[in-house]
């Protein structure tokens, strides 16, 4: 093999493993976008990047085979109208109004086409599309969790409706990208 031949070898496989890692940078920093904090604690809950970048890809491509959709705007402002009787409930009995607001959310979360009933599946589909409040969710649900073992304060339970509140505000919010997409599938 001459010397030409050889430097050209190096240069393709220099070049195949640049291309490789640039590829890995790329898809890092687009699951780092798309999860934000949610990267970050799965990182360090998975023990590792590789580990933690394989269970988000995973949850994204999960999510890409489930029917998520907008809400249709009556039936949204239906849910918000229970979701302010929710929180006037929390001033007389806070505990039921907490509870009231777990099940709105998993009924919201259903209508919009989220699978329920496995709070910790169901906490991974929403940090696809809703990742900078999946932690809001994950820290009411622990919540309303210690509230039926009796350990949680009123100062909890308002924390928990607080976290609730943000979750269901931002499950409220028309997915106008998902609208565009249904548009194009129908011309």
């Amino acid at each position: 093999m001459s010397t030409t031949a050889v430097v050209i070898l190096i240069i393709v496989l220099v070049l195949i493993v640049a291309g490789a890692v640039l590829f890995e940078l790329q898809r890092r920093r687009r699951l780092q976008q798309q999860f934000g904090p949610e990267y970050q604690r799965t990182v360090e809950r998975e023990g590792g990047q590789r580990a933690a970048e394989r269970d988000l890809s995973q949850r994204a491509q999960r999510h890409e085979e489930l029917d998520v959709r907008p809400l249709d705007p009556r039936t949204r402002d239906a849910y918000a109208e229970q979701w302010r009787r929710t929180q006037a409930h929390f001033v007389d009995t806070p505990s039921e109004a907490v509870h009231e607001a777990d099940d709105l959310v998993a009924r919201v979360l259903q209508e919009r086409g989220y699978p329920v009933g496995d709070f910790n599946q169901q906490e991974r589909d929403v940090s696809v599309e809703h990742a900078h409040v999946v932690s809001d969710y994950r820290t009411a649900h622990d919540i309303s969790m210690r509230d039926q073992e009796g350990l949680a304060s009123t100062e909890d339970l308002r924390t928990a409706m607080v976290h609730y509140r943000t979750l269901f505000a931002d499950l409220l919010v028309v997915d106008s990208s998902h609208e565009q997409r249904n548009r194009g599938a129908e011309a």
